[in-house]
């Protein structure tokens, strides 16, 4: 049995799909907290196991011995440990077959903030003992899609990036590389850095909006904390907004630059560019 959880968000749907694509519907099980929300992939003959991370106890029983298990990174940064580590002892106690997980590009070495619960996740899994294999997943096309929109409708997108560079890639590309460990063979103990083809910098993304609106957009670089300002005036509270304006300033040093091609070689097919990734955004375009 190949096990997805976290199966009804935004990455988590496009990997069962892209399950449901290569295997049989009774081959796949889905872990989540509402049932409801999966009730159309149980009507496709799909497993549904309800659990919640932070209940341990109701995770017994989610996995089972030769199971393929995809950990999906909880989205809150400083909680999400402990629902990682509950998901990894389940996983261990059952005797699962491979234990992949979402991480985040470099994790060992970044300077990102979202970095240390992912690079003590991967000890966790290491120490467990379960065969595993890391996706270091780089940034998503997708985290751009607010900005692209704010920056068609007013001229202007604000960052602190300079002419620092991002090989994003899409949710779609990333929950392929994932379908390609979960249904393959000689995954086991492996990593992989996973990025998007080409990196572009943000005045890039500008232009890119530009073409796609029909209208002048540009990129407007702010100092650090100013950028953290504007975000927080946007309605993020200060200390999100102060992350996203430090990730930013990391992007400035090249963090999420790298395209070693790892992931268009394991999901056998080019990066999904980032024009074809925006396009949806401006379906007049």
């Amino acid at each position: 049995m190949i096990v997805v959880t976290a199966a009804t968000g935004h990455l988590g749907r496009l990997v069962v799909e892209g399950l449901l694509a290569a295997v049989p519907a009774d081959q796949v099980a889905i872990v989540v907290r509402d049932p409801g929300k999966a009730a159309d992939l149980a009507e496709r003959g799909v497993h549904v196991r309800e659990a919640d991370f932070d209940r341990p106890a109701m995770l017994e029983g989610a996995f089972a011995a030769g199971d393929r298990v995809l950990l999906i990174s909880g989205p809150d940064v400083g909680a999400r440990l402990n629902q990682h580590k509950a998901v990894v002892d389940a996983a261990a106690a059952a005797g699962v077959a491979l234990l992949a997980y979402t991480s985040v590009l470099h994790a060992d070495t970044t300077p990102l903030a979202v970095a240390p619960d992912h690079l003590a996740t991967e000890g966790y899994i290491r120490a467990s003992g379960v065969p595993f294999s890391f996706l270091r997943n780089g940034w998503y096309t997708e985290n751009y899609a607010p900005a692209a929109l704010n920056g068609a409708e007013h001229g202007t997108i604000a960052g602190s990036a300079g002419e620092g560079r991002v090989a994003s890639a899409t949710r779609a590309d990333y929950a392929a590389a994932a379908v390609a460990v979960l249904t393959g063979e000689g995954h086991e103990n492996t990593v992989y850095e996973l990025s998007g083809d080409t990196a572009w910098s943000m005045p890039e993304l500008a232009a890119e909006v530009a073409a796609l609106a029909g209208r002048p957009v540009t990129y407007q670089d702010l100092p650090r904390d100013e950028y953290a300002r504007v975000l927080a005036a946007a309605g993020l509270p200060e200390p999100v907004a102060a992350m996203f304006a430090a990730m930013d300033a990391d992007v400035s040093q090249g963090v999420l630059a790298a395209t070693p091609g790892i992931l268009s070689k394991l999901i056998g097919r080019p990066t999904t560019p980032l024009r074809e990734a925006l396009a949806p955004l401006f379906p007049a375009a």
